[in-house]
């Protein structure tokens, strides 16, 4: 019996010391708005489509009041962060994430476990950080802190900032801090993205089909600089969207931003290049996306968020759905317009209340329908070209 308990505390202890190297948090947000939008059309008809492919909206609709599933300047997350100290300058890590919709509790992200980001990796002091798993790409991480409303989901056009590849599967990623330069390159082996458009990718977006390498696979690199007031960044993201297998379509983005601190005020600005083409070179999307917006600190607690967002389209069509077909005919829509408006008030350091506005012109609300990303849901009704969407919420992060 006294072996035993002394075996007993001397594998507490062992683990007491093991534990005192690693860490691991239990970290989260939750994030509710209720919300009013106009004219809103119950969703896209994919069997009537214009003469470029392009779905469009089903009849009826109107004004709608409800609660807003996606969250409103945040989504709404739990994860687990992790780090293990190796010594030497070493040290392993991981991330676990899982996105849900606080009105019905239900996962986010096409109902995966950890949508959000999923990977594990190794950081050196010296060398860099290497991870590998569902991340975000490199053009979404240096465009972060030129993001005027933060990523919130109400209301910044990311998607069609950024494309639907934002988030990736099968990533690896490097990461080297060298003072106040980041310089950041990644490699997807198949984005998991499931979907151009409405146009269903092979596999569902997987990728790593033996003997095609280039099925739905992505990559980018960036360099970002933060020092003082001033920050800039230039990135470039490239992604091979496939309708089937073996023959690849491009989509390319390129882009600049910038920001500069004064008191109270942060001003931000940048550009993003786009051209997507189909498999056999046609082109399918080219447009120049812009953005300018300011933070302003009232006082301790209230802050105030304004930015104006603008797409450029200059060539538009949907993927031929059949395989060699002909291409489908050019289209140049309006060029889709948004401003927005943010107030957050903090109650604490970890609870915020927030009233977000946004009016949008050509498109619906976040530029979808605008062509760019059907991503989020806000269809513009028929014999309608303009949107008005404002939200009151809650936020609390732990």
């Amino acid at each position: 019996m006294k072996k035993s308990l002394l075996a007993l505390a001397a594998m507490s202890a062992f683990a007491t010391a093991a534990n005192a190297q690693s860490s691991v948090t239990l970290y989260g947000v939750v994030d509710l708005p209720i919300e009013y939008n106009n004219h809103l059309a119950p969703g896209l008809n994919p069997a009537n489509v214009n003469a470029s492919g392009i779905p469009q909206s089903l009849p009826g609709g109107g004004s709608r009041v409800g609660l807003q599933t996606g969250g409103g300047l945040s989504g709404s997350r739990w994860g687990l962060r992790g780090t293990e100290d190796l010594g030497g300058g070493l040290k392993a890590l991981f991330v676990l994430e899982s996105g849900f919709g606080l009105d019905d509790g239900k996962s986010q992200q096409g109902g995966r476990l950890f949508g959000r980001q999923a990977f594990v990796g190794m950081q050196s002091d010296t060398l860099g950080r290497v991870t590998f798993g569902r991340q975000y790409t490199t053009m979404f991480d240096m465009f972060a802190n030129f993001s005027p409303t933060g990523y919130a989901t109400l209301y910044e056009p990311v998607v069609a900032q950024l494309g639907t590849n934002f988030r990736s599967d099968n990533t690896v990623k490097y990461t080297a801090v060298i003072g106040p330069v980041t310089a950041e390159a990644h490699w997807s082996f198949g984005t998991g993205v499931s979907a151009i458009g409405l146009t269903p990718l092979a596999g569902a977006g997987a990728g790593e089909v033996p003997g095609n390498f280039n099925n739905n696979a992505g990559g980018g690199a960036g360099l970002l600089y933060l020092a003082g007031p001033l920050g800039l960044t230039a990135a470039y993201d490239e992604w091979r969207p496939t309708v089937t297998i073996g023959s690849p379509g491009r989509s390319r983005k390129a882009g600049l931003a910038g920001s500069y601190t004064y008191g109270p005020a942060k001003i931000m600005a940048g550009y993003r290049y786009g051209r997507v083409t189909g498999s056999d070179g046609t082109e399918l999307q080219r447009d120049n996306y812009y953005w300018i917006g300011m933070n302003y600190q009232v006082t301790a607690p209230l802050g105030l968020t304004l930015e104006y967002a603008y797409d450029d389209i200059t060539q538009l069509r949907a993927p031929n759905p059949v395989a060699g077909g002909p291409a489908l005919a050019s289209n140049n829509p309006a060029n889709p317009w948004q401003i927005s408006l943010v107030a957050d008030y903090n109650l604490s350091k970890r609870t915020d209340v927030y009233l977000t506005m946004a009016y949008v012109k050509n498109s619906g609300l976040n530029f979808d329908t605008s062509a760019v990303s059907f991503a989020n849901g806000y269809f513009l009704s028929q014999g309608s070209n303009s949107q008005v969407g404002v939200a009151v919420g809650m936020r609390h992060k732990f």
